[in-house]
């Protein structure tokens, strides 16, 4: 039998909170584990259920959703988060990116996009809505034309950019390429380097918005 996805629930509004956990609950392979209604509580949370992922609202009392995100990273590296929320400002988006959201989902989302968002980014991919990642890329187009591609990638990279455009994992990476997963975690680094990213997902944007690669 597949391990359960043990998720937490953040946001400021319990009905929104009930709402999240009943439809969550109609699949067989997702277990919310507990709710948090303030920045301070998920963060406390995530320390002690330690989820598999948080569904994060950005507006949240007791330090915002960027802050708790931070918090939750320092206690807890391997915590997958998707942000789950109302706002849809660049600076949000790319706040809650480089803070190490695996996604960005805006509220209003059908649920079977929910459903299918949580399991990439459980099994390590990152998602962002098309609307999201256009933004996004607007966003960091203005931070990134100091950075133009001095530094072009290796043939090997770009065959590991374009399969982390895909969600994949570092194993699946390596079993794909035929390479060892050192390897490829040595190319991921190099990657992130040369787009200027604090993550895969802002990497893969950045690449997309220098033409490297296509989505």
């Amino acid at each position: 039998m597949t391990a359960q996805v043990r998720i937490l629930v953040a946001d400021d509004h319990p009905i929104v909170r009930d709402g999240l956990t009943a439809v969550l609950s109609t699949q067989p392979d997702f277990q919310v584990v507990g709710e948090a209604g303030s920045g301070n509580e998920v963060a406390r949370l995530v320390e002690e259920m330690r989820p598999d992922v948080v569904l994060l609202d950005l507006q949240m009392p007791d330090g915002d959703g960027v802050e708790a995100l931070t918090q939750m990273r320092e206690s807890n590296p391997d915590v997958r988060v998707i942000v789950f929320t109302a706002f849809d400002t660049d600076e949000r988006i790319l706040a809650a990116v480089q803070a190490g959201a695996k996604g960005y989902l805006l509220k209003g989302t059908p649920r079977e996009q929910i459903f299918d968002a949580i399991r990439v980014v459980h099994s390590g991919g990152s998602l962002l809505q098309p609307i999201i990642a256009s933004k996004l890329l607007q966003q960091i187009s203005h931070s990134s034309d100091s950075h133009a591609a001095t530094r072009p990638v290796t043939p090997r990279e770009h065959e590991v950019l374009t399969l982390m455009t895909r969600g994949m994992q570092n194993k699946e990476i390596a079993a794909d390429l035929g390479i060892s997963v050192r390897t490829v975690k040595f190319h991921v680094t190099s990657i992130l380097g040369k787009m200027n990213a604090n993550n895969r997902t802002e990497a893969v944007s950045v690449a997309v918005q220098r033409g490297l690669i296509q989505i």
